[in-house]
């Protein structure tokens, strides 16, 4: 929470570039300062002493803006501007001028220094009084000062509420009560509707009613629906990726209706690539579904064939069964003790264990890290092992299909 004394100090790390005031109240300021001055060699100094970046951080706070600039000498001097802070009548005066006055307002939050206030926020004759640590005896302001002076007008040109809060008030609780005002100015200017529009009591308008209960949903459809056919016309989208987009996401959406779970929430790009073409049949595919087939591979960096093992794995039991597939890991060994003599008892023969799998000539079995068994096939003595029927927590159910 911002508290009234936090939001009257300001430190500036960095002010705008530039040695000359572009606003017109920033030149004001200036102006204040120079017409005390009688020495314009001084001035002029100052001036090339901000241009060059002499003025440290700048901190405002109620009547005061104080930098370090640094001169010949290697240490900075600490320099300073005052100004005098308004008096609490007096804010309350200029703000309600301001709250009664559209423009005034909406200058003031376009962050420009309304005209109708420049003689009362901007500096009066010899308001502005410069003070220096440095020797320099002569009449102020000093060249430190006037360089300070220079650097705190690019400030009030990028934002008038700087030379605000050196009149005493910050910039939060200025719109906080200039809001408050504006609002009984409304009020007060508002005509009395009441007899037109009566209102309701807040104590029957909160009363407790009963509400009739809402009607039973819709039964969620058995399937997706399938997407309507798209014109072949040369400057449209290809009609295959919207026809895909278009099913993917209709079958996207039924899911989320039965089941509340969104089915590609965490997936990676291989993950969701291979859901894709997962919806394809690796047997008979059409010209539309090689396509996609290769788009998929060419995008995930894979080969068609590794694409539609993976989908074939997808189709078997979705993440679980992929992971089966991609994924060897070292599970314990109670699993495989009751495994293979379930096998031998059901005449299905000696399997080779390694690591999660256990392996025949033509058979394989894989355990998933979600204790489910995933069968496999591959021609004799071939090392290329295809994913196949459902997985189960039985071996020889899985294996049987």
């Amino acid at each position: 929470m911002i508290t009234a004394r936090d939001d009257r100090r300001r430190t500036f790390e960095t002010v705008p570039a530039g040695a000359e005031a572009v606003s017109w109240w920033g030149r004001a300021w200036v102006s204040a300062l120079e017409d005390a001055s009688g020495d314009p060699a001084r001035l002029a100094r100052g001036r090339g002493y901000a241009a060059a970046g002499h003025v440290d951080a700048v901190t405002v706070t109620p009547g005061r803006i104080v930098a370090y600039v640094r001169g010949s000498r290697p240490r900075p001097y600490r320099t300073e501007l005052t100004l005098p802070a308004f008096t609490d009548p007096q804010w309350s005066e200029l703000l309600e001028e301001v709250a009664a006055d559209p423009a005034a307002l909406g200058a003031l939050l376009e962050r420009e220094v309304p005209q109708s206030l420049a003689g009362t926020v901007l500096p009066g004759v010899r308001e502005l009084v410069p003070r220096c640590s440095c020797p320099d005896v002569g009449r102020p302001p000093c060249k430190h000062a006037a360089a300070l002076c220079h650097r705190a007008a690019r400030l009030l040109d990028e934002d008038p509420f700087v030379l605000l809060l050196l009149r005493g008030r910050g910039e939060r609780e200025l719109l906080e009560d200039l809001t408050r005002r504006n609002a009984a100015h409304a009020a007060r200017e508002q005509p009395d509707t009441a007899a037109d529009f009566p209102g309701v009591a807040a104590r029957e308008a909160l009363a407790r009613t009963v509400l009739p209960p809402l009607p039973a949903p819709l039964a969620a459809p058995a399937a997706a629906g399938l997407p309507p056919a798209y014109p072949a016309d040369p400057a449209a989208p290809d009609p295959l990726v919207l026809d895909q987009l278009a099913s993917d996401a209709a079958a996207r959406a039924l899911a989320l209706l039965t089941t509340g779970e969104d089915p590609i929430a965490g997936l990676s790009l291989w993950q969701d690539a291979v859901r894709l073409a997962s919806a394809e049949p690796t047997s008979g595919l059409t010209g539309a579904a090689r396509t996609l087939y290769r788009d998929l591979a060419r995008a995930t960096g894979r080969t068609t064939t590794d694409l539609a093992r993976a989908a074939a794995a997808w189709r078997q039991g979705g993440r679980p069964a992929l992971a089966a597939l991609e994924e060897p890991w070292d599970p314990p060994a109670g699993p495989f003790d009751r495994a293979r003599p379930a096998l031998l008892a059901a005449s299905q023969g000696a399997f080779r264990p390694d690591r999660n799998r256990l392996t025949s000539p033509t058979r394989q079995l894989r355990l998933g890290r979600d204790a489910l068994w995933y069968a496999y096939e591959s021609r004799p003595d071939g090392d290329d092992w295809w994913p196949t029927g459902r997985p189960s927590p039985d071996p020889v159910s899985a294996l049987l299909g």
